[in-house]
């Protein structure tokens, strides 16, 4: 029983979410604050979280060169060679940089493309 009551909840989630995009042909005229439209569905939290900024993290390794690290940067993110070379060091001598930031999606892709590269990478979300 408890089983239904979970499938439940992710329907109607599932339900619930493509209404945030106006997406969905779903109408819920019954729902508070809706007078015939479809009604925002997430609360102000919810909503501040999924537009905050991430970042993504290089690792130092000891496989990759440093200019290797130089040129990967310099390709992908079009950083000129002085700025590329500033990265570079920040991760041998710290361990690690920031490398960019912005939506966590887009953070996501860089990640897959710094793997790509044979680069260690991760995400995580800025902290003001």
């Amino acid at each position: 029983m408890q089983r239904m009551a979970v499938v439940a909840q992710l329907v109607e989630r599932w339900l619930v979410v493509p209404d945030v995009a106006g997406s969905s042909p779903v109408d819920r005229p019954n729902s508070p604050g809706s007078s015939g439209s479809v009604a925002p569905v997430l609360d102000h939290e919810l909503r501040a979280e999924l537009g905050a900024p991430w970042v993504l993290i290089v690792w130092d390794d000891p496989v990759n060169l440093m200019n290797y690290v130089v040129y990967v940067f310099r390709t992908h993110f079009g950083y000129s060679r002085e700025e590329a070379e500033r990265l570079m060091l920040l991760v041998h001598h710290e361990g690690r940089a920031v490398v960019a930031s912005g939506p966590r999606e887009e953070m996501e892709r860089h990640a897959q493309a710094m793997h790509d590269y044979g680069l260690q990478a991760t995400i995580a979300k800025d902290v003001p």
